[in-house]
């Protein structure tokens, strides 16, 4: 494992050790690769994901491959996992932005979940 990924996961643990989902208020868990980005709403007290969503989700392979740059794709998704979240009767959640800086495509999808209606 490189440094950079280290960094990373010792920043995540540091996050997540005074972070907790519950029913009421679950966690929005971001992930990004080099090629995707991946989101989830967990509830930390069932230990249930509870919305999924990411770049190869069958209900948005359209507007993906129109995307023309990776922020417009975190966009999407943000878009989509707030849509599934509020069909399930999710309004409001915890940002979980998994040790990654809140900046680009972590940003992007914040962004975007937030103008769909979730409260972060």
């Amino acid at each position: 494992m490189n440094t950079k990924t280290k960094n990373r996961l010792r920043k995540k643990f540091r996050i997540r050790k005074n972070m907790f989902g519950t029913t009421v208020k679950p966690r929005l868990s971001v992930f990004k690769s080099l090629k995707h980005v991946y989101a989830q709403i967990i509830d930390d007290s069932t230990g249930k994901t509870l919305v999924s969503a990411s770049t190869l989700s069958k209900d948005i392979e359209n507007e993906v491959k129109e995307a023309k740059n990776k922020i417009e794709l975190s966009k999407i998704v943000g878009n989509l996992v707030a849509k599934k979240a509020i069909d399930n009767k999710i309004n409001e959640v915890v940002f979980d932005r998994n040790g990654f800086r809140y900046h680009g495509r972590i940003k992007a999808l914040a962004d975007s979940a937030r103008e769909a209606g979730l409260k972060i």
